[in-house]
């Protein structure tokens, strides 16, 4: 058990305000090198005083330690060891990269346990081109096959498919044979570098799954079971999934098309429905002429995901129950019902074994339905909480503020296992590429991250406790997504109709107020005998009403279920058009039953108003302060909150209720106040646990019919954790205090800060050197071009792979390879000024010769740039006009070409992509920095503010700033971080006369290792390839991204 904490009688106020590392987030620790004791032990250091509660040793991009090998296994345990000292935990990964399966490799060197699919392609079909660069299951062509059977097919002028036929060789070749001939075969996996040259497992195959656990999860087990279920809670498993389903993009398309298939699906098919599924294949491919759905397509669908949730989740998760651990990660492609089909079934089943079901939120998206039918299964299997690996692909400059809004939204629909993406050992190579921000010492403001995470922290405390309070359940329409799994050209409007409402109907109940379970078909075929009260059940849940949103198709046993719950007196809502089919077959049962149900429009209103009756809190808005009253007069306010999620839980004799935020801000440096009223379906006392502080304390209330009526102001990011607890009636006494957090209101008098007196940098100002001439091997100097593209030509040139997303990992390369090339570079340093100790940031320069205008330069270490492979080797002056430093490098299949950076007391003038250096600034204003010499310095910046004033409370307030988050000093003491809305800082009692404020703006790494050569500013992805861009996507001019205070902030004083 996780949270054990969670069973004692009362959340104490020790724990609340201090929580212990169960409660805390455990990131995906990043191990990307050549692993060294020494830097392992300071890191899980310094993610202590981040105010993380462990970490995930996790494999990734650029590991040179041999995978489940002997010195692997010395790291892991003298960091589990390390862990304990800590009072840590140690959560354990189950792979070489992702996705789960292979073992880096080691499970499919055996054929037999490579994954397999089927391809259906026209009998003329080339051979495919072999090979593939990726990073998931998509199908790795070969020439390994073994043929399954050939297939006449017979289509109309339109494309429908009239008949079709299984043939043998002598009616292939018969004379009036008619109909197009397609073959279909059983194909194994090729090799890919992603796999470390090898393939993805076999994730439909039980054996290929027990050789991975024997390989991986033995392997731990063997080396750690002193401590498994204790300090070691859990094992990670990332994105298992099956090989790709296809579909023909129309029905007279001649492409080869994938479907996921094993050596015996077609005996397991036959003995679990009676029939063929490859007498069937066509009816995977093309739709009918008189038969709008297919059976046999339906039940191929529901056999791949039952074969893959035995062989995976349910094999791996009952081998951590019975040692002791729990199962978390995630599926692949969970967000739509689009993408769950085409990579594993559905999402629900295969987690129904995870002792952690979880989830994988990248780039800042808002995925409801990924949140929702984790918690959906979580809490009908009683688990104890969700994960959540989030924070993923978002880039460096992705601040604070945003943490905790991404952060807390997420909280609200069950994550309690926060798994930040991610924190790496190392920068060296391609690992800077790997989907930064690095949340660890790599960032300049690491070690004021406990501001948030000792919030999540307070949060999980409460949200741990009792269990949900939740009245509906949703039946998930994933199925009726299934039978439309066609050719585009015909099936794509109905597909697309079924996801908007999947999508729309999630945001509907969550924004509307009212939460929800998914039910799984899958799931609840093992749901048998229900009891005899008027609650449908599903494990752990009863739910008070069941809604089908326009489901074409439903399991016979869902039918039977939903048909005795309205038999006991529950309440069965159907939406929109009623299902035609049970199990994908045409049948009036399901008709039949919703004429006895409550039937409504698929419409937003209609379904509010009919789930009227099981609402326990409504909220209500309204603008009080800040905003332009004018921008939105045409809209009425007032209203039911647009931009909330909540939680309620149950706990003792009272509940828990989390109310938070969840879009972005249209525009996030314009504050405004809004006054929540919050009506609870019952009479109750609310208390404050305030999980920024870590105070408690209580707060004002209304008592109307019966109801809770409580009035809250807050800002943009703000979220609201109450304990309430009951009042007998006639015993509503409110609490004396004010109303939450004051109105945002500017007093009438304000001043502008003056102007800085003075700055200091914390690190070296910085010049980017990514642009060089280049030669290869004593060839002649090429023209100008960047460093990562000329890394690309030469080893294009020479054969070897490209350092892009899917490379094979060094570890794999036993023995020492000599780097028999050499690359010369040519960098030309413009400057206006004579530079006295200018230091030269690189990786390796020990290999490296340089030269800086004809001169050798001796190898003098100096320290480090940011991550500690990015070494600093002294330099003689750069004089003023031009520079020339040339590094020559020796070239070979593990060489990193990397960026470099001057550093230096100097300032940096960039115009379009031309640099100069120029003088230091002798001040730097209120504004964005990288246009006043700092183009690429990436560290924190401290303005030096002298300030005159009178005497009283003095507070602060700054509307605009781009960087993690902004720290405050007043007369040599801190007052205070500024992160979150309103932006406002009291920094106490001032005397009159002469103060300083030293004001600190911590800064991010984007300028000086992001992508600034990428000019798609809408870009999302930040995976590697971002950084190498084509085409009009591509941009030699620098995109910089604006950093400092932006403006003046404003000042004023309170009497006391």
């Amino acid at each position: 058990m996780l949270y054990k904490k969670a069973q004692e009688p009362e959340l104490s106020k020790s724990l609340f305000r201090n929580p212990t590392s169960e409660y805390r987030a455990a990131p995906f620790w990043a191990w990307n090198c050549g692993l060294e004791d020494e830097l392992l032990l300071k890191e899980i250091g310094q993610l202590k005083e981040m105010g993380m509660g462990g970490f995930h040793m996790h494999c990734r991009v650029g590991l040179d330690t041999r995978y489940l090998g002997e010195d692997f296994f010395q790291k892991i345990k003298m960091c589990e060891e390390e862990a304990k000292k800590q009072n840590m935990l140690c959560w354990l990964y189950d792979e070489d990269r992702w996705p789960s399966g292979s073992a880096g490799g080691f499970v499919t060197r055996d054929q037999q346990y490579r994954t397999r699919f089927l391809v259906f392609a026209p009998d003329d079909a080339p051979d495919p081109e072999e090979g593939a660069y990726m990073a998931a299951a998509k199908a790795v062509r070969s020439k390994n096959r073994t043929g399954i059977g050939k297939y006449r097919i017979h289509l109309d002028e339109e494309g429908y498919m009239t008949s079709y036929e299984k043939v043998d060789d002598e009616e292939e070749a018969g004379s009036e044979a008619t109909g197009d001939l397609w073959k279909a075969y059983l194909e194994i996996s090729g090799d890919t570098p992603w796999f470390n040259n090898q393939a993805y497992v076999n994730t439909l195959d039980k054996k290929a799954i027990d050789r991975f656990i024997e390989l991986t999860h033995e392997k731990y087990y063997e080396e750690l079971k002193e401590d498994f279920g204790t300090k070691i809670p859990a094992i990670f498993t990332d994105e298992p999934q099956t090989s790709h389903k296809e579909m023909l993009r129309e029905p007279f398309s001649r492409e080869p098309v994938i479907f996921p298939f094993t050596d015996d699906f077609e005996d397991t098919f036959r003995e679990k429905y009676g029939f063929s599924i490859i007498e069937h294949l066509p009816e995977l491919i093309w739709e009918q002429k008189d038969i709008p759905v297919s059976h046999a397509r339906y039940l191929y669908h529901v056999h791949v995901s039952e074969r893959f949730s035995e062989a995976f989740g349910d094999n791996i998760g009952n081998w951590c129950r019975e040692h002791g651990i729990a199962l978390t990660g995630h599926m692949m492609n969970e967000w739509t019902l689009h993408s769950q089909t085409l990579a594993i079934g559905e999402v629900m089943r295969p987690m129904k074994n995870f002792g952690l079901p979880g989830i994988d939120m990248l780039c800042d998206r808002r995925e409801y339905s990924t949140a929702k039918q984790a918690q959906s299964i979580a809490r009908q299997e009683g688990r104890e909480g969700v994960m959540s690996e989030l924070y993923g692909v978002t880039g460096w400059d992705f601040d604070l503020r945003n943490h905790k809004l991404a952060g807390d939204w997420q909280a609200a629909l069950g994550v309690t296992v926060r798994v930040p993406h991610l924190s790496w050992v190392s920068m060296e190579g391609e690992a800077k590429r790997d989907y930064p921000a690095s949340i660890g010492y790599q960032s300049p403001w690491y070690k004021e991250y406990p501001y948030i995470e000792n919030h999540f922290a307070r949060l999980n405390t409460a949200l741990t406790r009792g269990t949900p309070h939740v009245r509906v359940g949703v039946i998930h329409p994933v199925e009726s997504y299934w039978i439309h799994w066609g050719n585009k050209e015909q099936t794509s409007l109905i597909r697309q109709v079924l996801e908007h409402n999947f999508e729309t109907l999630i945001e509907w109940l969550l924004f509307g107020l009212i939460d929800f379970d998914f039910l799984s078909e899958s799931v609840l075929e093992e749901e048998q005998a229900q009891t005899q009260d008027s609650k449908f059940h599903m494990g752990a849940m009863a739910y008070d009403v069941v809604i089908v949103p326009e489901c074409h198709t439903l399991r016979k046993h869902t039918v039977d279920l939903l048909e005795a719950f309205a038999d006991r007196g529950g309440e069965v809502l159907f939406m929109g058009n009623l299902p035609r089919y049970m199990d994908a077959r045409v049948s009036g049962a399901p008709e039949k039953l919703a004429l006895r149900c409550t039937r409504i429009p698929f419409n937003r209103g209609n379904l509010l108003e009919a789930l009227e009756k099981y609402r326990d809190i409504d909220i209500t808005v309204r603008g009080v302060d800040g905003d332009d009253p004018t921008r939105m007069k045409h809209k009425e306010t007032g209203n039911r909150a647009s931009n909330l999620f909540y939680q309620l839980r149950d706990d003792g004799s009272g509940q828990w209720l989390f109310i938070c935020h969840v879009n972005k801000p249209r525009n996030e440096h314009i504050t405004y106040t809004e006054e929540w009223t919050i009506r609870l379906n019952r009479r109750c006392r609310p208390v404050v646990y305030d999980t920024m502080t870590g105070e408690i304390y209580p707060i004002d209330a209304k008592y109307q019919n019966g109801r809770t009526l409580i009035t809250y102001y807050g800002s943009q990011h703000d979220s609201l954790l109450l304990r309430l607890e009951p009042v007998p009636k006639g015993q509503e006494v409110p609490a004396k205090t004010g109303l939450g957090k004051q109105v945002c209101h500017l007093p009438k008098e304000t001043s502008e800060l003056p102007e800085p007196s003075g700055y200091e940098l914390e690190e070296e100002n910085a010049l980017l050197l990514d642009l060089a001439e280049y030669a290869f091997d004593g060839e002649a100097w090429q023209p100008e071009e960047e460093i990562l593209r000329i890394d690309n030509k030469f080893r294009e040139k020479l054969g070897l792979p490209l350092r892009m997303e899917a490379l094979a990992q060094p570890w794999i390369y036993e023995e020492e390879e000599k780097a028999d090339h050499t690359l010369r570079l040519r960098f030309t340093i413009s400057s206006e000024v004579e530079v006295n100790a200018p230091v030269l940031a690189m990786e390796h320069p020990e290999q490296a010769q340089i030269r800086l205008n004809g001169r050798p330069v001796p190898l003098q270490d100096t320290g480090w740039y940011v991550d500690e492979c990015i070494r600093k080797t002294a330099l003689p002056p750069i004089c003023a006009g031009k520079n020339i430093l040339e590094i020559t490098l020796p070239f070979g299949r593990k060489t990193n070409v990397e960026w470099c950076y001057l550093l230096g007391g100097f300032g940096v003038q960039v115009s379009g992509r031309k640099k100069k250096l120029i003088p230091l600034p002798e001040k730097i204003q209120f504004g964005d920095f990288t246009r006043q010499g700092l183009p690429f310095y990436a560290g924190n910046l401290v303005y030096e503010v002298p300030l005159t004033c009178g005497e009283g409370e003095l507070h602060l307030e700054f509307s605009h700033y781009r960087g993690a988050l902004i720290q405050v000093e007043l007369d040599g003491k801190k007052a205070g971080n500024v992160v979150l809305a309103p932006y406002r800082i009291n920094c106490g009692h001032v005397k009159k006369g002469a103060h300083q404020l030293r004001i600190k703006i911590f800064g991010n790494r984007h300028n000086a290792f992001g992508p600034v050569h990428n000019a798609d500013a809408a870009e999302t992805w930040y995976g590697p390839n971002l950084w190498r861009t084509q085409g009009n996507k591509w941009s030699y001019e620098y995109q910089l991204k604006e950093m400092g205070i932006l403006t003046t902030p404003v000042c004023w004083l309170e009497e006391e």
